[in-house]
């Protein structure tokens, strides 16, 4: 006997995050549970795209200590008055001296994808949707794809 399955429901769009600060975590996760199509879907997923190189995406816990470690954590790892290329007009054409941003961006990542059930998004009891600025004050954009039946 065929089976029929239940069509799959795709709404885009595009969020917008404005930044204060060179290096600044915001939290992303109510305006990302309220995203057009969430509350329709039963099973699937938000997938979220940064539009920016120097701009990332993560999941993790929204508590001041714990985010003063994350910026203290990527400044270590990329020291901001490191030498770089990218920042030296004898190799490169770019005139925001923003290497560190670029470098630190390797370190977390430009999307992330979060499931979807019954309408809302499943993270665990303390994860939150953040968005990290590593360039700022900016206006960023962010891709948003819910997808699922």
């Amino acid at each position: 006997m065929p089976r029929t399955l239940a069509p799959m429901k795709v709404v885009t769009t595009t969020l917008t995050v404005v930044t204060r600060d060179r290096l600044e975590l915001q939290d992303l996760t109510d305006q990302i549970a309220g995203l057009p199509g969430v509350e329709e879907i039963t099973h699937g997923f938000v997938l979220l795209h940064s539009l920016h190189t120097t701009a990332s995406l993560l999941i993790n816990e929204w508590q001041d200590a714990l985010l003063h470690d994350i910026k203290a954590m990527l400044r270590r790892l990329v020291p901001e008055e490191g030498v770089y290329r990218h920042n030296d007009p004898t190799y490169s054409d770019c005139n925001r001296g923003n290497a560190w941003s670029h470098l630190a961006a390797l370190v977390l990542k430009p999307q992330l994808t979060v499931p979807i059930e019954q309408g809302r998004l499943v993270l665990g009891t303390w994860q939150r949707v953040l968005f990290c600025e590593l360039d700022g004050p900016q206006t960023r954009r962010i891709y948003a794809q819910v997808m699922g039946v």
